[in-house]
């Protein structure tokens, strides 16, 4: 398995992965200006579709979800027949989709693997006149849940020198702010954040554990079963988990 690649993680991604804080949505959406039913968005980097299901749920004109890996598209097809959504395989540095060709577009959970200087060229491109940019991601606010600080404290036990690719509270996102501010592509940055909850069944919180592509490859198929073991030693027991969330979104204004 290689950083970045969700083949074979899919299933779970699709299954247990929770969405993002619907205020949070709302607001993005209010920074267009526009009505929902007249604008059309595009979900890059979309993985399994579960943003490009919040957009489409809004009314919005159109939505179409680009996303390369083809495990994590075809998962997108088969959980989003029902919502309008159209599915092409592009990526961040390369949607194919037209000039001037949408309003919105986001990168929901997966920036962090994006060439910012070509998707952001790409994003200017596609982008209409006062369109709108927004990456985001959704991590886990454990610091509301000891047991969830206790479980994360495992990880650098397991391997002390882990560094995560993109915990939404780490990496890329430490100075996104001030590279979109720098980028001659957009203006208006605006940084916002929310939060929300979501309680899961042990089983259905080892099955998120399982999706998440940088800690595999960083453990390794033998640590990171070691720390399953404990997820499942510590969880069995338990009607649900609580875990918060914190929905972090980043906003740029087409320049």
């Amino acid at each position: 398995m290689k950083h970045g690649d969700f083949t074979g993680l899919a299933g779970d991604y699709a299954k247990f992965r929770p969405g993002y804080a619907p205020q949070v949505a709302t607001a993005l959406l209010g920074l267009l200006q526009r009505e929902p039913r007249v604008v059309d968005a595009a979900d890059v980097g979309a993985g399994t579709g579960i943003w490009s299901r919040m957009l489409a749920a809004r009314g919005l004109h159109s939505v179409v979800a680009v996303e390369p890996n083809d495990d994590m598209r075809g998962q997108g097809v088969e959980t989003s027949a029902k919502s309008g959504i159209s599915w092409r395989k592009g990526s961040a540095e390369a949607t194919g989709l037209a000039d001037g060709s949408v309003d919105l577009v986001s990168m929901a959970s997966s920036f962090h693997w994006a060439d910012f200087d070509k998707a952001c060229d790409e994003f200017h491109r596609i982008l209409r006149p006062g369109g709108i940019f927004v990456a985001l991601w959704n991590p886990r606010f454990i610091e509301a849940n000891p047991l969830l600080v206790e479980i994360e404290g495992e990880i650098t036990r397991l391997k002390p020198d882990i560094r995560r690719v993109s915990s939404g509270r780490s990496g890329l996102t430490e100075r996104l702010t001030e590279m979109l501010s720098g980028a001659r592509q957009f203006t208006e940055v605006l940084y916002l954040e929310g939060r929300h909850v979501n309680r899961q069944t042990p089983a259905e919180y080892l099955g998120a554990w399982r999706s998440v592509n940088d800690l595999q490859v960083q453990l390794g198929p033998e640590l990171f079963k070691k720390f399953l073991d404990f997820v499942v030693q510590r969880t069995a027991k338990l009607p649900a988990i609580e875990t918060t969330y914190l929905t972090r979104a980043w906003a740029a204004r087409r320049a």
